[in-house]
């Protein structure tokens, strides 16, 4: 494995773990507000979350990657 595609993926890894975590408490708080049922809940949410989360960034990440590149290349 190259340095660069382990950064990459190392990369996802923490994003997909912030993302998971934000959304499921944004989310939890919304339905429950702020609960002990929230806090009970959140932690699973976030486990079922993280690698779905993982899963769908390898995935959209090259897209995100490749559209940035073509936006920026017609930007002055």
């Amino acid at each position: 494995m190259t340095h660069s595609t382990r950064t990459v993926l190392l990369a996802q890894v923490f994003i997909s773990a912030m993302m998971a975590t934000l959304m499921t408490g944004v989310f939890g708080m919304l339905n429950l507000g702020p609960t002990p049922a929230f806090l009970a809940h959140w932690g699973g949410n976030i486990l079922t979350a993280w690698p779905i989360a993982f899963v769908f960034s390898l995935g959209v990440g090259p897209i995100a990657f490749k559209l940035a590149h073509q936006i920026n290349r017609l930007l002055p």
